[in-house]
Formats: C-alpha cells, sequence, structure tokens
C-alpha cells in the first residue's frame, strides 16, 4: 500500500500521531529500538531527518536498522538533498514555503529530483510553514518566521499550498521549540483548508499534544521528547492524548 493511501486510511479513523526521529542524535541501533516502542503504543508512522549533521550514510544505517524492528512506514523527512535513502517507504517531498533562500524553496528539491525518481521512492508533496520561534530549522532555512499572532499569514502560506497541488500542510514551531505553534492558528488554519493538516515542534506533553489535535491539527508529530525521555511510557500518553483515548 503507498503510504499517502494509509495516511489517509487513518486519518478516516481518527487523528494521526507520527513520531520524528533524528539520525544525528542517537545512535541507529538506539534509534531502531526507539522506533519500536514508538510501534508498540500506537504510533502511525515514523518520520526519519534532521536540521543538521545528518549525512547519507547515517539515514542509510537508522532507516535499515529501523526496519530491522518496525513495521510501521518510515518517511524520510529531509531538511537537504543530503537526507536521503533508497530503503525508506516514502518521503516528504517538501517546500519550505517561507524561506528567503530560494534553495529551501526548490532548490534542494530540484537536486533530488532524479534520484527520487530512479529509486522509485514514493513522493509526498508538503508545504513545510515555520511558525515562530522556528529553532535550529529557521536558522538553517533561513526562514522569515510567522509572528504568533499572525494567523492570517499562516493561513496565506496553508492556502498557497492547497491550490498547488499539495498533499499536505506542516505547522511548525521548531524542534525542540519551547512553546508550540499556538492553538487558535492551528484552528484557524485548519478552518480553510481541505487537505490534512501536520503540526509539531514543542510538544512536550501530553496536554500539549492534545490541545494541537484539539485545535483541528489532523496529524501530531513528536521527535525530541522521545529522544530525551526514552521513556515509552510517556510516548503512549501522548499517543492515548491525541487519538482521544
Amino acid at each position: 500500500m503507498k503510504v499517502l493511501k494509509y495516511i489517509h486510511e487513518r486519518l478516516r479513523k481518527g487523528r494521526v500521531h507520527m513520531t520524528l526521529l533524528d539520525p544525528d542524535k542517537l545512535p541507529a541501533k538506539e534509534t531502531a529500538s526507539l522506533a519500536a516502542d514508538a510501534e508498540r503504543v500506537g504510533s502511525d508512522a515514523l518520520m526519519v531527518g534532521g536540521s543538521t549533521g545528518v549525512t547519507p550514510q547515517k539515514v542509510d544505517a537508522t532507516v535499515r536498522a529501523i526496519k530491522q524492528e518496525s513495521k510501521l512506514p518510515v518517511i524520510l523527512f529531509p531538511s537537504s538533498g543530503e537526507g536521503l535513502c533508497r530503503h525508506a517507504d516514502a518521503m516528504y517531498f517538501m517546500s519550505l514555503l517561507n524561506s528567503t533562500d530560494i534553495r529551501m524553496i526548490v532548490g534542494e528539491q530540484k537536486r533530488a529530483a532524479r534520484v527520487v525518481k530512479e529509486w522509485g521512492l514514493e513522493t509526498i508533496s508538503m508545504a513545510y510553514i515555520l511558525v515562530e520561534p522556528g529553532m535550529r530549522a529557521g536558522e538553517i532555512g533561513k526562514a522569515k518566521l510567522i509572528k504568533r499572532n499572525d494567523s492570517d499569514t499562516a493561513i496565506q502560506y496553508a492556502l498557497a499550498a492547497q491550490f498547488l497541488g499539495m498533499d499536505l500542510v506542516y505547522l511548525e514551531a521548531g524542534s525542540g521549540a519551547p512553546r508550540p505553534v499556538p492553538p487558535d492558528m492551528i484552528s484557524a488554519v485548519k478552518k480553510e483548508i481541505s487537505i490534512p493538516l501536520v503540526v509539531g515542534g514543542g510538544l512536550r506533553t501530553p496536554r500539549a499534544a492534545k490541545a494541537a489535535a484539539e485545535a483541528g491539527a489532523d496529524i501530531v508529530v513528536t521527535g525530541t521528547i522521545v529522544e530525551e525521555s526514552g521513556d515509552p511510557r510517556l510516548l503512549r500518553e501522548i499517543v492515548r492524548a491525541v487519538k482521544g483515548r
């Protein structure tokens, strides 16, 4: 089954949770163990990527290790052409819409396109939109961050993504952000678009994850807290909060 079809099938049953794993933060075997924990507690898919320190070798080793420990779909979440691996199930073919650098809007995508085609890797088009504080992703992506009280700009970018034919919109506060995307911004964007809305960054507690889901996030992504705590019980509570269990 194609991964995008799998995502839509999951969404028909309710909200979806995805676990983000950074191949630069932990050895591949430890990351694979976290992936297995994520599957056991009910996460729906695994995203592999990071803003810095990512190499093709690290991504390849991480994806291979994960595939040995988990049957969940592995989706690449690349910040550049360095974040690719032929062994993943799919990749987010992302454009950082509010970047000031053409490389992050379409340059890295151009660089990767031929390889992705040769590999036959499934692509899921995604509009990546960074909200304050943006963290390292904002710095690397040279983003003109959306102000936390500026839902109108977030809506404009999200609608542009939909009209361009993208599959998903991702509102991101940045990995490890001290504050997640504001619930009122999530709600405002969700009311205006008809494609799935992904929200991530700074969602460190079940309460924060639940707030994002209840505000309108179709897909909630957590990453840093999984790697820092290493506690599957916390992830289980986050997944339950997202899914309303």
